[in-house]
């Protein structure tokens, strides 16, 4: 299917726009970090700026980039996945641009979580930001937070971002994305229809809303309004309960 490829990383965009507009705000002009440079992290980079947002980093296994122009996106795509080169090679064509190599980061966390933005989408590897990386996001002014990889957070960093009522989007809600489009194809095969990128987006985009819509619900209806791990795991939950009580299974 059309977008399955961007999928991901433009869910985890959408999820975090619906987070903010709950709070009455928009990813418009905000300024963002991301980790990564595979799919998830360059199609969240896309979408980032798609929406008006700004992102100002990412990363690889070698190290983190930093530029506050903005990420050059066609360079960041030539490099990964034309070339299969380091991120390093960025500054070449972009003297403003730095990057930090992993040998520098911090012993209790990683750099591209260490400069000041609005908002983060951790989308590399499972517990990428610690706990140490959340305070220093919450100190820097940090308003957002969407997982675009699986469990990229440890269990000290999400308490942080609870702690600070920032809105948070955890990777079981936010990076759905990529698991709806293969339903979509699925639909698509089954129905012997082709539908165009734009389709497919559109649908994603509803998706995503239905998503943060459940969790958000469901976390104000026990009690803990704007605590989306607490929604996503009840509805999670229930869906399965349900519909083992709908088979007879108990």
């Amino acid at each position: 299917s059309l977008v399955r490829k961007e999928a991901t990383g433009y869910g985890a965009v959408y999820f975090a726009n619906y987070m903010l507009q709950a709070r009455d705000g928009s990813l418009q002009g905000k300024r963002c970090l991301v980790s990564g440079a595979g799919n998830v992290a360059i199609y969240a980079m896309e979408k980032l700026y798609q929406l008006g947002a700004t992102p100002i980093t990412c990363s690889d296994s070698t190290g983190t980039l930093y530029h506050e122009a903005g990420i050059d996106l066609a360079h960041v795509k030539q490099l990964k996945e034309g070339e299969r080169a380091s991120l390093a090679r960025y500054v070449d064509k972009h003297s403003d641009a730095q990057y930090i190599p992993a040998a520098d980061y911090p012993d209790d966390g990683h750099a591209v979580w260490r400069f000041v933005a609005d908002a983060a989408f951790p989308c590399a590897t499972q517990n990428e930001l610690t706990e140490s990386d959340a305070q220093a996001l919450i100190n820097n002014g940090c308003i957002l937070v969407s997982e675009g990889a699986n469990m990229p957070s440890t269990k000290a960093a999400i308490d942080v971002f609870l702690d600070a009522n920032i809105a948070y989007g955890p990777g079981k809600a936010a990076n759905a994305g990529g698991v709806a489009t293969s339903q979509l194809e699925m639909a698509q095969n089954a129905s012997m229809q082709t539908w165009t990128f734009a389709e497919v987006d559109t649908k994603l985009q509803q998706i995503m809303k239905n998503i943060f819509d459940t969790a958000s619900n469901t976390a104000a209806e026990f009690g803990e309004p704007g605590n989306l791990v607490l929604g996503a795991n009840i509805a999670a939950f229930r869906r399965v309960a349900d519909a083992m009580i709908e088979q007879g299974v108990v």
